[in-house]
């Protein structure tokens, strides 16, 4: 591409999100770091930064944005509202044939619109580039935290979607006061990351495994438990990361050993289906099943963690899982029952911080490709749709699509 004009679209799914993918500032220098660049914004009465916020550093509000290049939002774009012909960037959640958004796919391919996906942007070894995992797992950790605090009555945070940004959320962290008890984070990737970040600024200790498995303290403290800490192949004796992530379903889970000893869970850890769940829900009824409150930011319905039978909202975090009927109470119904925390859009608790971030990885990875012939197939390789037609990578998605025809009513408020 030569001059690109991008359009930051407002967000219209329904309940609204308040992220925004460039900043004022990162409006700013988006356009000092690419000449050749134009960045337009449609204004937006719920966005996390006022319309005047962009209007003070010179940022153009413009209501149509059918004179862009490229369109720019966070979540799905309502079908009603998608401008034919044009190049999209969103998150779309449609590779894994979700139903809810069978039929933005089919428009999209009817509009002959070019989608490409947040989630699928990767550098040449695979790794994603743009993503709001740190922030999940900021906000889930600190949640977790408070959802124990709240349980023991220990103490009372500030949610953090009252905060005004993570510095303000910082200022609850001093009303942190709690037992030796001990906390276990799932994961190593960004959302595991976000959420020892939380934990080591309120002061709350790292052990290693095997000191959190077998040694008593006098003070919380919590572990980083990776894959193979949890899960074992039967048939091999030595643990092999590749083998796991190719054949997941030759597993068995090995977590009972930490559910004898943690108090809370805060599950960051990506899980493929196929792979064995932590614990049963029968587990969960054993004496020697310790944990009490969980924190799901991972919130996989139904998946890793068996608890979480449903996510919650921002408003409404936190439900109680009764071990010995199974079903779901209010929280805090009971001290025999498991709390946890299943908020599906974290991020969206501390929009302006991770709406920073994300702009700062836009900036850093994604715009260079619009200037330099897209060097590395980047886009390419995060391109579902192209003109109307589905990539190659992506055939396997036109049945879905194509079932989408009178079978969706309803989905304009995607």
């Amino acid at each position: 591409m030569s001059k690109v004009k991008v359009g930051i679209i407002r967000e219209g799914k329904v309940p609204v999100d308040k992220r925004v993918p460039l900043t004022p500032k990162k409006c700013e220098e988006a356009l000092h770091e690419f000449p050749e660049l134009e960045v337009v914004v449609q204004p937006s009465e719920v966005r996390c930064f006022s319309d005047e916020e962009y209007t003070e550093l010179g940022i153009e509000l413009q209501q149509d944005l059918s004179g862009c290049d490229v369109l720019m939002g966070v979540k799905e774009v309502p079908v009603d509202q998608l401008i034919p012909n044009k190049t999209y960037f969103f998150f779309s959640h449609t590779i894994k044939k979700q139903p809810h958004n069978a039929k933005l796919l089919k428009t999209i391919l009817e509009k002959k619109i070019t989608l490409i996906d947040y989630e699928l942007l990767t550098d040449k070894d695979g790794h994603r580039v743009v993503a709001f995992g740190r922030y999940a797992g900021i906000v889930g950790a600190y949640n977790g935290i408070l959802t124990y605090g709240k349980k023991h009555k220990l103490f009372d945070l500030r949610p953090a979607y009252l905060c005004h940004d993570m510095d303000d959320m910082r200022e609850e962290f001093f009303k942190v006061k709690l037992p030796p008890i001990k906390i276990a984070v799932t994961g190593g990737g960004r959302v595991a990351g976000g959420a020892m970040e939380v934990l080591d600024e309120m002061g709350i200790r790292k052990v290693s495994v095997f000191d959190y498995l077998y040694k008593q303290f006098t003070e919380p403290v919590y572990a980083q438990l990776h894959s193979g800490d949890y899960n074992m192949r039967p048939d091999v004796e030595v643990w092999d990361s590749p083998d796991f992530y190719a054949n997941p379903h030759l597993y068995k889970s090995t977590f009972r050993k930490f559910t004898r000893v943690t108090d809370l869970l805060m599950a960051c850890a990506y899980w493929n289906p196929q792979a064995p769940k932590l614990f049963t829900e029968e587990e969960t009824r054993q004496p020697d099943f310790k944990i009490n409150t969980i924190s799901d930011i991972t919130c996989d319905v139904d998946g890793s963690i068996p608890t979480t039978k449903r996510s919650t909202t921002i408003p409404e975090p936190a439900y109680d899982y009764n071990p010995e009927t199974g079903k779901l109470e209010p929280a805090y119904s009971s001290n025999n029952n498991i709390t946890v925390m299943a908020v599906d859009n974290l991020p969206c608790e501390l929009p302006r911080n991770a709406s920073r971030d994300f702009g700062r990885n836009l900036i850093d990875y994604v715009f260079p490709q619009f200037f330099n012939n897209d060097e590395g197939g980047m886009l390419a390789r995060a391109t579902i749709a192209k003109a109307g037609e589905l990539t190659e990578k992506y055939k396997y998605l036109q049945e879905y699509a194509d079932k989408a025809a009178g079978t969706m009513k309803g989905q304009e408020k995607l």
